[in-house]
């Protein structure tokens, strides 16, 4: 009986376990599928949204850049294939020794090897590391014939941009480069490896709408990050084409025709429009080899050069106007009431106080009028009229016609200059106006500064018959042209396709037309007849004749013991200490329609340096505006006059 109890008592205590564990599988079961329901039922979007994106990346695509191009269409700046030689680690045992094989091949720097190991080691052996890229074709093909010896190694290809013209163009449009960390602005597409964005010029200045909308690429990866396969692709939206105001071919004929000198810079403008077809500063530099990528070596020289490449001088060089400053005076006399055939005795100088004021012509010129004085350029009969109008009345002019503010070009790096007056002097200096300087700001010279673009608005004005114009180098933007559609052939055909810049309504100046005619008629007989100062410089094709204003600028002071034993001729100075020549000019006398500014650093008197430069611009110019195109070849005079 004692062994039936201890079984009876044996089954319930197993019973009793059995029960218990069966319940608690029962409730952890029960638990389980809770779970499973709350992950896969309640919770089941959300998690398979979380699966999905570990799944699924979506990368930023660079778009193609915007072209830009020039009134005819001709591409100034647009985009190429780009090869790319790339390795990827994992897929190579030894990667020092596929390096060397590799450089076997093309070159390959130690500069370029350390930067290479420095970023496989920061990054997973899956993801491909630049080696060099701007590959030639040429090694493009060595690469391909080899690649089976090269494990790892791979040819990509992408963008880059490309100036077709070179060092003619690059004042222009500017360049573009990798992102600074300080341009960092919170766009995800400036952080993408190798983008680049515009630096200096009108790639700058319209950065943001050469620049286009990214594209997207939608991968699978694995659960290392490793890209499986692409699943879809956005390719973006390009970057709009820029259309400028510049003549291709003219610019590069501007170009080289200043190459002839050290330094110097000229703007071809037209007199109505105020469109600038021409816009240089030389010498210059090629903008492409930032976009590759300068060495150290390389911006050192660049940025050292005494001759200044990396300045605009068109815009951003500043110099005293010479004589080119004479049209104002002239005005600025006659609106405060000095008659056009006021005379003047010219002895070669003016006494004022204890000081004497010198003409260019050591003997004088004699007696002259105003338009005599214009186009003999003598600094006595201005000296006169410039004591009678006063300095307010003359910077008040000058101011009128675009001196001494910037002009509100499209081009970063624009300067003001300096046109003075009383108020300034005592704002700036902290002395009082003395009347001497009114005598040397009447032939462009003391605190008087200006800008070859100013200069050339200038002209314009006067040549406009008194209109605001103001200067561009923008016609408009455009969407990208469809595959297969043509750039347009003309500027009518280019006018059609972009939003032009409204350019034939300007303010009047308020000057008086007989005044301007006053001037006009001096400015054409500079050239025209034969005491002008640039007359060796006209265009004898009378349909085409220009008319111009030489002007010469010191750089230093000449002292009164250098008068009296002869002053240096400018070419047995030191290059620093020579005179600036200047000249600026419109044509056809007639029926102006283009206007021209040329300034030649350290060139001497304007009539030698400038003005034949000048000239040669405005034939070429004329020959090519279709409407002159049932005219003759031009016959340009030669040689050399003495004057400013």
């Amino acid at each position: 009986m004692a062994y039936v109890h201890e079984d009876q008592t044996r089954f319930k205590t197993f019973s009793r376990r059995a029960l218990l564990l069966a319940g608690g599988q029962t409730a952890l079961m029960a638990s389980l599928i809770g779970r499973m329901y709350y992950l896969q039922v309640v919770e089941g979007e959300r998690y398979r949204t979380l699966a999905e994106d570990n799944r699924i990346n979506i990368r930023l695509l660079a778009p193609p850049r915007g072209r830009i191009v020039d009134r005819f269409g001709t591409a100034l700046a647009d985009n190429q294939a780009n090869f790319q030689v790339v390795v990827v680690p994992e897929q190579t045992s030894d990667l020092g020794r596929t390096l060397d094989d590799l450089s076997r091949i093309i070159e390959v720097s130690e500069e370029d090897r350390a930067r290479i190991l420095k970023e496989v080691r920061r990054r997973r052996p899956f993801v491909p590391v630049t080696v060099l890229d701007n590959l030639s074709w040429h090694d493009v093909s060595r690469l391909e014939v080899n690649a089976p010896a090269l494990p790892g190694v791979a040819i990509e290809m992408g963008q880059t941009r490309r100036y077709p013209f070179g060092e003619p163009m690059t004042q222009i449009l500017g360049y573009v480069a990798a992102v600074a960390e300080h341009e960092l602005s919170g766009d995800p597409l400036l952080e993408l490896p190798g983008f680049r964005i515009g630096k200096t010029g009108m790639e700058r200045r319209f950065d943001d709408k050469l620049r286009g909308t990214a594209g997207t690429s939608q991968v699978e990866v694995n659960a290392v990050g490793r890209v499986i396969r692409e699943l879809s692709r956005d390719e973006g939206k390009p970057g709009r084409e820029l259309v400028l105001s510049v003549d291709a071919g003219l610019q590069n004929f501007v170009h080289q025709r200043l190459l002839g000198v050290r330094s110097a810079s000229a703007v071809v403008m037209n007199v109505h429009s105020g469109e600038v077809l021409a816009l240089s500063s030389a010498p210059s530099y090629d903008a492409s080899a930032f976009n590759i990528g300068l060495s150290s070596r390389q911006w050192q020289e660049l940025a050292n050069d005494p001759l200044g490449p990396l300045n605009n001088k068109a815009i951003g060089g500043t110099y005293a106007p010479g004589s080119t400053f004479k049209m104002v005076v002239a005005l600025a006399a006659m609106e405060a009431g000095v008659s056009p055939g006021h005379k003047v005795f010219c002895p070669g100088f003016m006494e004022l106080g204890r000081s004497r004021f010198h003409c260019w012509k050591r003997h004088g010129h004699g007696w002259l009028g105003m338009h005599d004085g214009i186009k003999q350029s003598c600094d006595v009969y201005f000296y006169d009229i410039a004591r009678r109008a006063g300095i307010d009345r003359i910077s008040e002019m000058a101011v009128r016609l675009g001196l001494g503010e910037a002009t509100g070009i499209e081009l970063p790096g624009e300067r003001a200059g300096v046109i003075p007056t009383r108020a300034w002097k005592q704002a700036v200096i902290g002395e009082r106006w003395q009347g001497g300087e009114t005598l040397v700001t009447a032939i462009g010279q003391g605190f008087v500064l200006t800008t070859p673009l100013q200069l050339a608005v200038m002209t314009a004005r006067l040549a406009n018959g008194g209109f605001a114009v103001r200067p561009t180098l923008v016609r408009g933007f455009r969407d990208a042209m469809a595959e297969g559609e043509e750039a347009p052939s003309s500027p009518e055909a280019t006018a059609g396709h972009v939003a032009e810049v409204a350019a034939s309504r300007f303010a009047p100046l308020g000057i008086s037309e007989a005044h301007m005619k006053v001037v006009g008629d001096a400015m054409d007989a500079v050239s025209n007849h034969e005491r002008g100062t640039a007359y060796r410089s006209r265009i004898e094709e009378e349909a085409w004749a220009l008319a111009g204003k030489t002007g010469t600028s010191q750089v230093r002071r000449i002292s009164l013991s250098e008068r009296q034993s002869g002053v240096k001729k400018n070419e047995d100075l030191d290059w620093r200490y020579r005179d600036h020549g200047l000249f600026v000019a419109f044509a056809p006398v007639h029926r102006p329609r283009y206007c021209c500014a040329v300034v030649v650093e350290h060139g001497g008197s304007g009539s030698r340096s400038a003005a034949p430069i000048a000239r040669d611009i405005l034939i070429e110019t004329q020959r090519r505006d279709p409407s002159a195109s049932g005219l003759r070849p031009l016959a340009a005079a030669g040689g050399q006059v003495r004057g400013s």
